[in-house]
């Protein structure tokens, strides 16, 4: 059902208004005005066609929890509980009157992430990028230049080893068939964990001999649950039980016969779609997550486009991509890239790209704004300690899309509420400088 529209303002003596409460100068109440969230409420409504049931959320409430979350470095819970206890964040959200309980459970966001997908995260990044020119935290010349570069965005997974995915896939098989009513002719759930424990014992005291031997017996005795279950698949009645347990046999299948070369590894048994990227770091030789495409600003290092990379793609296959989506999200296309080594190859011809490492028929303009090009590396930095990139915590390949560009509304919120913030401290200390100075002329005249 469509969102109640909120009620109308009414005068309540026994109840202050939060502007009352609050200072009008901060900057989230600034920020809060220079946000269009009329257009949330027209564009979200089409979310919900039926006409019939509890009325949803306010719009505002949540997209305005989405920013709050990702520009603070919250949780669904923590932002939730912030938001009770934080006046200036129900300003924010909408709010007339100071609330004391939660407005929504924290697992209403979960929902609506799922109900708006990548679409709707790319209105809220786009409602950004207009609070930042409406601000002036960011110029319309700026974004004619703008830096494309890839980082990974780690899953929240445990670092995947083969005992622990082997072992972790026979005690899924074994619940799925205690579930089913199924009784298997022999578990292993006394010899299989200690056996996965004196694996890693062997990795660590360098004995591969005998741990490759053991990793091979775990695998028999996950080999045997899978195909014991597999004999008395039709028992299971057919229904949503019996596709969990056609899928995890697959699943577990695929995990017992894949190898070191084998693309398109499973790294993790909730998480099948985690790829296994390397970038040439020295503290960090893998990392396991998704590649994730960030368009900046050459100047101000303001977000203007970001998406997740699903299969690790080549660089250079996807700056098309990424410049397609800054034109659609600021309403121009950038008059130039500049990119690093690993663009090599592209194929964009409509705007001019830069590659780092190219002197020959460079002006000394272009040169210099080449070597601005590092400039995107530490806003990434910013990104993943600042803000939420380093983890994403949302299932599935959809998830990544929609986290990845939510942490980029995270980085321009940041960025406008500096500017806001600098901008007013400017404000008070010019301010300060003119009372001093009428004050001295005061004196001067007095004497």
């Amino acid at each position: 059902m469509k969102h109640r529209p909120r009620p109308p303002e009414q005068d309540d003596l026994l109840r202050p208004r939060l502007v009352d409460l609050i200072d009008m100068r901060h900057e989230l109440v600034k920020l809060a005005s220079l946000i269009d969230w009329e257009f949330f409420e027209r564009e979200w409504a089409g979310f919900f066609p039926s006409s019939t049931g509890r009325p949803a959320t306010s719009p505002r409430l949540v997209a305005g929890l989405l920013y709050l979350q990702h520009a603070f470095r919250l949780s669904d819970e923590a932002v939730i509980a912030r938001w009770v206890e934080n006046p200036y964040y129900q300003h924010f959200t909408g709010e007339t009157f100071f609330q004391h309980r939660a407005p929504i459970d924290p697992t209403s966001l979960t929902r609506w992430r799922k109900r708006i997908g990548e679409e709707g995260a790319e209105w809220l990044l786009t409602k950004t990028i207009e609070a930042g020119r409406a601000s002036g935290a960011v110029s319309e010349r700026s974004l004619e230049q703008v830096a494309v570069d890839t980082t990974v965005m780690e899953k929240a997974i445990a670092y995947p080893t083969d005992s622990r995915l082997v072992e972790r896939a026979r005690a899924q098989l074994v619940d799925l068939a205690r579930e089913a009513g199924i009784e298997l002719r022999q578990s292993y759930a006394r010899l299989a964990p200690r056996l996965a424990a004196q694996v890693g014992r062997y990795a660590h005291a360098r004995q591969f001999k005998r741990m490759r031997k053991a990793l091979r017996r775990l695998k028999g005795y996950a080999g045997r649950v899978l195909r014991d279950l597999r004999r008395q698949l039709d028992e299971i009645p057919a229904g949503s039980l019996r596709e969990r347990v056609l899928d995890k046999l697959v699943l577990v299948s695929r995990l017992l016969h894949q190898t070191p070369k084998t693309t398109g590894k499973i790294y993790a048994l909730h998480e099948p779609e985690v790829d296994c990227i390397s970038k040439g770091k020295a503290r960090v030789r893998y990392e396991f997550g998704c590649k994730v495409s960030v368009a900046t600003t050459l100047d101000g290092g303001f977000v203007v486009g970001m998406r997740s990379l699903s299969g690790n793609p080549y660089d250079g296959h996807t700056l098309a991509e990424a410049l397609e989506q800054v034109e659609i999200l600021t309403d121009q296309r950038p008059r130039l890239a500049v990119v690093d080594r690993g663009y090599r190859g592209h194929s964009v011809a409509t705007t001019r790209v830069l590659i780092s490492g190219t002197r020959r028929g460079l002006t000394p303009a272009l040169a210099k704004t080449l070597r601005r090009r590092s400039a995107i590396e530490p806003e990434i930095g910013h990104m993943k300690t600042d803000g939420r990139l380093a983890r994403c915590g949302l299932k599935g390949t959809m998830g990544d899309a929609v986290f990845a560009v939510l942490c980029g509304c995270g980085h321009n919120l940041r960025k406008i509420l500096a500017h806001l913030r600098a901008w007013l401290a400017q404000i008070i200390a010019l301010i300060l400088e003119l009372v001093q100075a009428q004050n001295r002329q005061s004196d001067y005249t007095t004497a």
